[in-house]
């Protein structure tokens, strides 16, 4: 069972989406702080009903942070075996990365596209210092700009996915950040690795971005919320329930979801 964290189940304070009467709002559980202040959040019924599934099924956190920025996430339950990080770059087992996986990942990099220091040089030369705030590599394996998002020009977004493209690299906006990732790595051959090493024979999966439409496909059911680059563009697919939920709410009836799918897969 493999969920993407950001705007999936965990929400910053911009995202929590509250529409209701602040009277009638509910719980928050903080779960990650960065810079000595609250970051991210679940309701604290979705924090107990994330506890019940990572004590009954595999359940494995899925993101595109890095390593150190997985790390300063404290999700309810017990620590999760396995998990992966850098979009599929690094598989933690136990909190370590996976050395086996780390070279797989490497060789089909540099078979499959091209460089990092290409892209990264591009994105360099043509973002305008007007609404870029910071460019930066992760796990040197990807690129991402911070960017201010009033100030970022209509369609520089998509000029870039189109030369991204044919060198082997896809790019996605994420609130303030725009990912510029090498197709090969992905989020669903990480989660299949894992299945392979546990022996899954049914997958989930859930998240709300462009970067987890693969791992939404490759699952044998998957979520995603009624938010997200994926609800923005009307992405669908036909094993992939889409929810009317948005904000925190969504991470809550995911988690929800998810227990029930799991439950009756083993009968309880």
């Amino acid at each position: 069972m493999a969920s993407d964290l950001d705007r999936t189940l965990i929400y910053s304070a911009a995202a929590l989406q509250l529409s209701m009467p602040d009277a009638e709002a509910p719980r928050l559980l903080c779960v990650e702080v960065y810079g000595h202040k609250p970051l991210s959040y679940m309701t604290e019924k979705a924090a107990a009903l994330l506890d019940e599934l990572a004590r009954s099924t595999v359940f494995v956190p899925t993101t595109t942070r890095t390593r150190e920025q997985y790390g300063r996430i404290h999700l309810p339950g017990p620590a999760p075996r396995y998990a992966i990080c850098a979009n599929g770059g690094h598989i933690l087992v136990d909190g370590v990365s996976d050395p086996d996986w780390q070279t797989e990942v490497a060789r089909r990099l540099a078979d499959e596209c091209a460089t990092l220091a290409e892209v990264r040089a591009h994105l360099v030369a043509t973002a305008d210092p007007a609404w870029l705030l910071k460019e930066r590599v992760a796990e040197n394996v990807f690129a991402y700009l911070v960017v201010e998002r009033s100030l970022l020009p209509d369609g520089w977004v998509k000029e870039l996915a189109a030369w991204a493209d044919p060198r082997g690299w896809t790019v996605s906006l994420q609130g303030r950040k725009i990912y510029a990732v090498p197709k090969p790595l992905t989020k669903s051959s990480a989660m299949d690795e894992v299945a392979r090493r546990c022996g899954a024979t049914t997958t989930l999966a859930a998240g709300d971005s462009l970067l987890d439409a693969d791992l939404l496909l490759a699952a044998d059911h998957a979520w995603r919320p009624g938010h997200g680059e994926l609800a923005d563009s009307g992405w669908r697919a036909p094993n992939v329930q889409v929810l009317r939920e948005r904000g925190v709410a969504a991470g809550e009836e995911i988690l929800s979801r998810l227990l029930r799918a799991s439950a009756r897969r083993t009968g309880r």
